[in-house]
């Protein structure tokens, strides 16, 4: 169909060297083809030019001072794509890759991740270049400071409710939130991921990891089979990297790699859950340093494969969760994947494996959940957190757990029955693209042309 080349052609124009958006743009596009020639009325409306553009654009420099008194200057952005199911949602990430096409092709993954979860959230993204890793708490304060210090303008717990992200966690969170309280005087939910202290929800921390193993949970159930005895591998080593791991261990699997920039750990027994939350969320040192404790573990160090390859993915296991970041899982990588007996893929992280990859796992008919399924946990949670915010309640873990486990069954229902309408019932990819986009879009047809 001409209107998705044409489309493409028109983003390429308007939002130069933005490679990511477009694969994101191309993959949900491409996905909609059945769902366009079923209900034409979609392309009347003129949904898809609207809907690859954002609502708003904010980008502004962050001037901030080190700790040696020099002044640092940072690249900062939102991204309020769409807010047609309610106020935009979507993480914070502070990372030196992050650019406007990588803030962009996130905040349009958001917009259908959240419209999954049934919740009345559209979606938004942001972040900066800025880096964390290395950086004294002060600065971190000071640079967060300076963050909100022009964020706070477009944002509201009824505007625009940003979370954390990868570089964002809850020392984050703290310092953008009290500078927000600072400038505006108001105590309100504007931020989600905040301490259990002052208006956090219990089970935040850990959604999104145990999320992406609840989506593998029922991808599985679907086949006739369980997550229990299985050996699981796992990319990253963060937030949802750790809690991925924890949500495996509870349902009786065995995850036996993590990684990080640096190198991946192969431990054959299982991942000593304890030491890598030493390491990562108190210590914050690499992976390397496992060995210390467990000799008997395997430390692959980056680069032992080329560009294309990594070693996380080629060690043999039933079950793979990519949670580190985008595009992390290769085309040679799913093939070794599949060649070591892996059969279900649950991505923890946003757009972890390339198009290529993602083509060889449906053409060998694998149980894969896309990220803006699989990984919808995080940002459900959040809504969560804004709902218990509201009220001015707190939730006992079992409550947001258990909301949390039916958000994420639902999400795969929705994506199942999408699939089979489309007479492709193994393919989940077009699944949550079809039903994401249909709700979004009837949304926004409602609501007129605005």
């Amino acid at each position: 169909m001409p209107y998705v080349h044409d489309t493409l052609e028109a983003l390429r124009k308007s939002s130069p060297a933005q490679t990511e958006f477009y694969q994101a743009a191309e993959e949900v596009l491409e996905c909609l083809r059945p769902l366009f020639e079923h209900s034409p009325h979609y392309l009347d409306h003129n949904i898809i030019e609207r809907i690859v553009e954002p609502e708003r654009q904010i980008m502004f420099r962050v001037c901030w001072t080190d700790d040696a008194g020099k002044v640092q200057v940072n690249k900062g952005y939102r991204i309020q794509f769409n807010s047609a199911l309610g106020p935009y949602k979507g993480g914070l990430r502070f990372h030196p890759s992050v650019t406007s096409g990588t803030i962009k092709f996130l905040g349009f993954e958001q917009i259908f991740k959240n419209a999954l979860t049934g919740l009345p959230i559209g979606g938004g993204k942001g972040g900066s270049d800025f880096e964390p890793k290395g950086r004294s708490d002060g600065e971190i304060m000071r640079f967060c400071q300076a963050f909100m210090s022009e964020l706070y303008r477009h944002i509201g717990p009824t505007t625009d409710v940003p979370a954390g992200d990868i570089g964002v966690g809850a020392r984050e969170i703290g310092f953008l939130y009290g500078q927000y309280k600072r400038l505006t005087g108001r105590y309100e939910g504007v931020l989600t991921g905040k301490s259990l202290n002052w208006g956090g929800s219990i089970g935040r921390k850990e959604a999104t990891g145990y999320g992406a193993v609840y989506f593998a949970e029922n991808m599985l159930e679907a086949r006739g089979e369980t997550l229990e005895g299985k050996t699981c591998l796992v990319s990253g080593a963060g937030n949802v990297a750790i809690y991925t791991i924890e949500k495996l261990y509870e349902l009786g699997a065995i995850p036996v790699t993590c990684s990080d920039s640096r190198g991946t750990i192969h431990h054959a027994r299982g991942i000593d859950l304890d030491l890598l939350k030493e390491l990562k969320e108190v210590k914050r040192v690499s992976l390397e340093a496992y060995l210390e404790k467990h000799p008997e573990a395997r430390y692959l160090p980056a680069g032992d494969y080329p560009e294309d390859g990594h070693a996380v993915w080629r060690i043999e296991g039933d079950v793979a969760f990519p949670c580190a970041t985008q595009n992390e899982l290769t085309e040679t990588d799913a093939e070794a994947l599949l060649g070591n007996g892996v059969t279900c893929i649950s991505e923890g992280a946003n757009m972890p494996s390339t198009a290529a990859a993602v083509d060889r796992f449906l053409a060998a008919k694998a149980a894969y959940g896309p990220g803006k399924a699989a990984n919808a946990g995080g940002v459900a949670t959040s809504q969560l957190e804004m709902a218990q915010n509201s009220s001015m309640e707190k939730w006992p873990l079992e409550k947001v757990d258990t909301k949390l486990k039916e958000i994420m069954a639902n999400i795969h229902r929705q994506c199942a029955e999408t699939a089979e309408e489309f007479d492709d019932p193994t393919n989940l990819v077009l699944g949550a693209n079809i039903a994401g986009f249909r709700k979004v879009a009837d949304a926004m047809i409602e609501q007129g042309v605005v």
